[in-house]
Formats: C-alpha cells, sequence, structure tokens
C-alpha cells in the first residue's frame, strides 16, 4: 500500500521541470496535512529533484545524474552566490554549460557567447542585452540591477537574470569552488551506486516459519534475511544466531533481531564498510522512505572500495592536500617512510603542524605499512596519539610505521613522527581487515 509521503513524491516527480510547488497547494491537491506535505517537500529537496529559491519559492528541477553533478543549475547559481533574480525565473531549472566573464570588448565577446552559458559581467547593458540575445544567461555583479529593458528581455527568452552584491573576481570563484566541490563528490561512491535492484528482494514476514528461513539461506547463501511488514517496512532482521534453539515451525518474529541497523541509499560506501566490519554484519538492509529496496553485501562493499581505490582523483580532499608531498622511502630495518614537507597549508595559524594534518599523515603511514603485510581492504579503527613536541612550518619529517601485531581481524601498528633529530609525535593504530 501506498503511503501519502510516497503519494506525495510521486506527484512532484510528476510535475514538469520548472513548475512552482507550494505547501498549502499540495495539501489541498492531495488532500493530506500541511505537515506531511512539507515533509515531502523537503525530502524530494534532499533527493535533488526540487530546489527552493528566496524570492522564488519551491521550484520542480531536472535531478542531475551522477555523471553531470559537475554542471550546475541557474538555481544553484543564485544560491552560491546569494543573489536576487530580476528575470527569467522560468529557465532557473536549466543547466549552464559554462561561464563567461565579461571583462572585454564589447565587439569580442560575441565570439565566446553560447545558448546554455553564463554571462558574468558588470553594469554593461549592452553586453547583458548581447548576451540574452544568444542565448546566455546574466549575472549581474557588484550590486547592480538591470534596466526594463533587460528584465523583458530576460523574460521573453526565459533566461535567467540575475544579481548579487559581490565583485566579478568574488563571484567566479564562488562558482569555481561549487563546481570543484562537485567533482570531489562526484568520486564519492555511495550505497545506491552499487545496490542492485535488477535482482530479486529475498524477505521474510514475521508469520512466516524458521523453517522457511533455513530454505532461503540455502537458496540465497546469506544467512542475515530482512524482515518486513504487509507494507514492506523493516521491521526486524533473522540471523543464525537467533534461530540457534528455535523451533522450526515457529513464527521469525519470535526469535528475530529488532531495530536493527540499516543503510539508505545516501549512505557512504566507506561508511557502510565501516558499520559492516565493526558489527562483523555481511548483509544489511538498505531502507528507503522505511521500505526495504534491497540489500548491500560484504562483497558489494569490498567491489566498491576497489573501483575507489582504482578510479582517477579529479577534485583534491583536504586529504589529498596533506599527503601528496610526502613519498614513500625505504627505511634500513624495513619500515614504511612517508618523507615530506610541512607546508603552509597543513599549519594552524602559529605555523606549527595541525592536528587535523598530523593525524592524516599518520593514518595514511599505517595504510601503507599495513598494505605491504596483506594485500586486501582495511579501515582505521582506533588511534591512541601522543604530541611531544609542536612541528614547525617547512621542516623535513618522516611518518615511520611498523607493524606491531597482525592477527586474524585486526592490526596494529605503531607511528612515530620525526626529523633527523627530534621525535614529535607517537601514535598506535588499530585497523580491522575487510576480507570476503
Amino acid at each position: 500500500m501506498t503511503t501519502k509521503h510516497q503519494q506525495i513524491l510521486e506527484y512532484i516527480r510528476s510535475l514538469p521541470v520548472g513548475s512552482q510547488i507550494s505547501v498549502r497547494k499540495i495539501a489541498r491537491v492531495l488532500n493530506v496535512s500541511e505537515g506531511t506535505a512539507y515533509r515531502a517537500i523537503k525530502e524530494a529537496e534532499a533527493e535533488g529533484f526540487v530546489s527552493t529559491l528566496d524570492r522564488i519559492g519551491t521550484v520542480r528541477v531536472e535531478k542531475k545524474e551522477k555523471e553531470q553533478i559537475e554542471r550546475l543549475t541557474f538555481a544553484e547559481v543564485v544560491r552560491i552566490v546569494e543573489g536576487t533574480v530580476l528575470g527569467g525565473k522560468e529557465g532557473l531549472h536549466k543547466t549552464l554549460s559554462r561561464f563567461v566573464i565579461g571583462a572585454m570588448r564589447t565587439e569580442s565577446i560575441s565570439r565566446y557567447l553560447s545558448p546554455g552559458c553564463l554571462m558574468i559581467v558588470g553594469n554593461r547593458e549592452q553586453v547583458q542585452r548581447m548576451s540574452l540575445k544568444s542565448g546566455a544567461a546574466v549575472l549581474i555583479t557588484g550590486g547592480f540591477t538591470a534596466s526594463p529593458m533587460v528584465e523583458k528581455l530576460a523574460n521573453e527568452y526565459q533566461l535567467p537574470l540575475i544579481s548579487c552584491s559581490y565583485d566579478t573576481f568574488t563571484t567566479a570563484s564562488l562558482i569555481n569552488r561549487a563546481l570543484y566541490d562537485r567533482l570531489i563528490k562526484k568520486d564519492i561512491l555511495y550505497v545506491e551506486d552499487v545496490l542492485q535492484q535488477d535482482q530479486p528482494l529475498v524477505t521474510l514476514k514475521p508469520e512466516d516459519s524458521v523453517r522457511r528461513y533455513y530454505h532461503l539461506v540455502e537458496e540465497t547463501g546469506h544467512s542475515r534475511m530482512p524482515v518486513v511488514d504487509a507494507s514492506g517496512r523493516l521491521v526486524g532482521i533473522i540471523s543464525p544466531r537467533d534461530v540457534a534453539e528455535a523451533e522450526l515451525d515457529g513464527p521469525v518474529s519470535r526469535y528475530m533481531t529488532r531495530n536493527p541497523v540499516s543503510v539508505t541509499p545516501k549512505t557512504t560506501i566507506a561508511s557502510a564498510a565501516h558499520r559492516m566490519a565493526f558489527e562483523g554484519f555481511e548483509m544489511m538492509p538498505v531502507v528507503k522512505d522505511k521500505d526495504v529496496i534491497g540489500v548491500i553485501t560484504r562483497q558489494d562493499v569490498i567491489r566498491a572500495l576497489q573501483i575507489m581505490n582504482r578510479q582517477p582523483q579529479v577534485g583534491e580532499t583536504v586529504e589529498d592536500i596533506v599527503v601528496r608531498d610526502f613519498n614513500l622511502a625505504q627505511a634500513p630495518d624495513g619500515t614504511a617512510v612517508l618523507r615530506g614537507q610541512v607546508t603552509p597549508q597543513m599549519t594552524t595559524s602559529g605555523g606549527t603542524l595541525a592536528t587535523g594534518s598530523l593525524t592524516t599523515l599518520i593514518q595514511e603511514a599505517a595504510r601503507v605499512c599495513l598494505r605491504r603485510a596483506r594485500h586486501v581492504d582495511m579501515l582505521i579503527e582506533n588511534m591512541t596519539l601522543y604530541v611531544l613536541r609542536p612541528v614547525p612550518v617547512d621542516t623535513t619529517i618522516d611518518a615511520r610505521a611498523r607493524v606491531l601485531n597482525d592477527g586474524r581481524r585486526y592490526a596494529k601498528v605503531e607511528v612515530e613522527i620525526a626529523d633527523r633529530t627530534d621525535v614529535f609525535a607517537k601514535a598506535l593504530v588499530t585497523a580491522q581487515w575487510i576480507e570476503r
């Protein structure tokens, strides 16, 4: 049975791109409470097919696929630059292909204009009109407004005309930063990226017998199974430990674990891997709108982690910036050593190595060391850090790591941060292996 929440989401998805959405309208059309309508709109916004803008309201937008996540809609540009829409609001859902800065002679601008681009310019009305007539949206910087003629053109061509208070350089930097963040996000894998929705979902109902559970274990090879009610909502998990002494004809509701751990499609693979390793799970249910839509297995997680390690990095994270200038060196005793210089980006305002940068180096040295010991994936579970003295900027340091204990599931690594004369910090790192 479809819930009111799901009905609202389906209704919003059916609206044409660019349609305005309001809580009162949805509540009236679908005969639901305004609270229910509000929660559904907020979820639609989180899923990316609805956007809310100041002075415009909530608008149905086209959801970007992961392959096109490096592109922005004009509605997102308004939010990024804290702008005001002066005209052409019907085109806010459109995606911009590139942006052009109008810092050149008017006669030279036309060669750079094309449909779908964004012209960033100050109070040059001739350039604004030329851009709109060429199919380009216009972002006016410096807090200037547009003339009635330019606003009329924007509405006529349905191309956004935006104004913001920032200067041109700052505006372009903000948009570049947003694009850069999206490139980093594109490299992150989520549960929805590896969820195999084409395979049949095997579940149990609370009234099913333990005998049926054993049947499904033989068919699927999975020992953990989600238990769902008549509407498909997750109510429990059943595992061999739960039914160790159970009667074969008894209902699984009597033995199942209630309030089980689950993930959502938007959970990162790294987070799911950590939870599965920490709890010792081979499978976790994937829940959306309280309904079970699939399961993710240990094999799915391992395959995804391998893909993440192989794919090229498009954008740099803070971790990438910290470790990029540190190179692997070979120590006489065979320990793994990362050697590099403390750069200003890695320091505090006082000019010493920041704690975040320090722990990143320690974790990276531990990973390198453990990969030498065993070629499998791992998760850093715990770290005990002792800072002996601050590390000044421009110091060339070594992060030396050696394995203290390598067990079946866990490994312990000692990491030392030092230069040729001083030891700055020591850490004990515990990691857990993720094996098939």
